[in-house]
């Protein structure tokens, strides 16, 4: 599909200029000033078009969990949300720890035709903590595996999957929990875990990459790993840039303010990677029972835009490359520039609209967010695959 947005302000990790976009054939075919095409276009006046995001780790549910959310509900949100592709981790029910899941994953968004998706697959058989047997067979479609949701508690099998990983040039998505420290210190089972998988990947030369990264000394052992030259790069998240001292129900929970302080400037000096929203939609059931988790797809950019742009702790460019470059290139999937040749996926934002949060207007299944009534910069207008329109919140059409 043929596409052209004009007079924008056109937005990646490296421009920053007024202009147009031609989208041909799915693909970026040209960007510049004073473009002329006939074909579908919108206008941009007053608009800033960006990469689409890309996040790095979000929970859709299916199979097993659909009660909370599904592959439609889910990649429908990650549309409003500015998102057209979307890392899923495998704590799903059966966990994904088979190719069948992920062909069932991947086939059924391929049906859908909203957003690309990765599936992950599970470090441990069944997240059993021990067997990685199941590795050997998996294809090139998997670039990650993860038992997110829970830590790998032995350190033999952490070691053991990270010569695995390196064999199949798979990245570790790791999740920081000790489960015996953190029912006396969620800090110190963060903290303890983190620094055994950056020592283990020293050793064995494995790609690491920390999951929700949110303390203090968690940030400096990153960024001391970073200076060795380890293959170790990180995410945060928005509600742990957004939020401190809050008692909503997430694993790792909100933190201090001196951790908040730490995580922006990691994300000012390079040493955070990524903002991944670990999207995780609960019903309303499962979040009075205490099951811990934010539902983020839909509010991850205004809340990243406010704390973090609007507050002129970085630039527009900057959180460009933390929710598309970086993610982009991680996933080595061609997407997350304006450049020609990518994938024509766009996402269109007004940074002068408010939006004040409000869960049960998500699309998402799940309306569990600590953020409700509280007011953001930056409006998703529209989100655009390929060139296709996927997501309209307003747009003008002209031709």
């Amino acid at each position: 599909m043929d596409l052209l947005i004009k007079n924008c302000r056109i937005v990646d990790e490296t421009k920053d200029m007024k202009g147009d976009i031609y989208i041909k054939e799915g693909k970026i075919f040209d960007y510049g000033k004073g473009l002329n095409i006939n074909c579908k276009i919108i206008d941009g006046t007053n608009l800033v078009a960006m990469p689409s995001f890309i996040d790095m780790h979000a929970h859709f549910r299916e199979p097993g969990y659909t009660y909370k959310e599904d592959l439609y509900t889910g990649s429908k949100a990650a549309l409003k949300g500015g998102y057209t592709y979307v890392n899923l981790m495998a704590n799903t029910n059966p966990i994904c720890s088979d190719m069948d899941i992920v062909e069932y994953v991947l086939n059924k968004s391929k049906e859908l035709d909203l957003i690309d998706i990765h599936q992950t697959i599970s470090i441990t058989k069944d997240f059993d903590g021990r067997t990685i047997d199941h590795l050997n067979p998996i294809d090139d479609r998997v670039k990650f595996i993860s038992d997110d949701g829970k830590g790998i508690q032995s350190n033999l099998t952490m070691y053991q999957a990270m010569i695995k990983a390196k064999e199949k040039n798979l990245t570790i998505i790791a999740h920081e929990e000790d489960e015996e420290l953190v029912t006396v210190d969620t800090r110190l089972s963060e903290n303890i875990m983190t620094s055994r998988d950056i020592y283990l990947s020293r050793l064995t030369g494995a790609k690491l990459h920390l999951a929700h990264v949110s303390t203090k000394e968690s940030i400096e052992e990153i960024r001391k790993a970073k200076k060795e030259g380890l293959k170790v790069t990180c995410e945060v998240t928005p509600h742990h840039i957004g939020l401190y001292n809050d008692d909503y129900k997430v694993n790792p929970p909100i933190r201090e303010k001196e951790d908040l302080e730490a995580i922006i400037q990691g994300v000012i000096d390079g040493t955070v990677d990524t903002i991944a929203t670990d999207h995780a939609p609960h019903s309303k059931e499962d979040k009075e029972n205490n099951s811990p988790g934010i539902s983020g797809i839909e509010t991850a950019f205004s809340i990243c835009y406010t704390a973090l742009v609007k507050s002129n702790y970085i630039s527009l460019n900057r959180l460009s490359q933390l929710m598309s470059g970086t993610p982009g290139k991680l996933m080595g999937i061609n997407k997350g520039k304006i450049k020609n040749g990518f994938d024509g996926d766009i996402v269109l934002v007004d940074l002068d609209e408010k939006i004040i949060i409000d869960g049960d207007e998500f699309i998402s299944k799940g309306k569990n967010t600590p953020f409700n009534g509280m007011e953001f910069y930056g409006r998703i207008v529209a989100t655009i695959r390929k060139g296709e329109i996927k997501y309209d919140g307003g747009i003008t059409v002209v031709n």
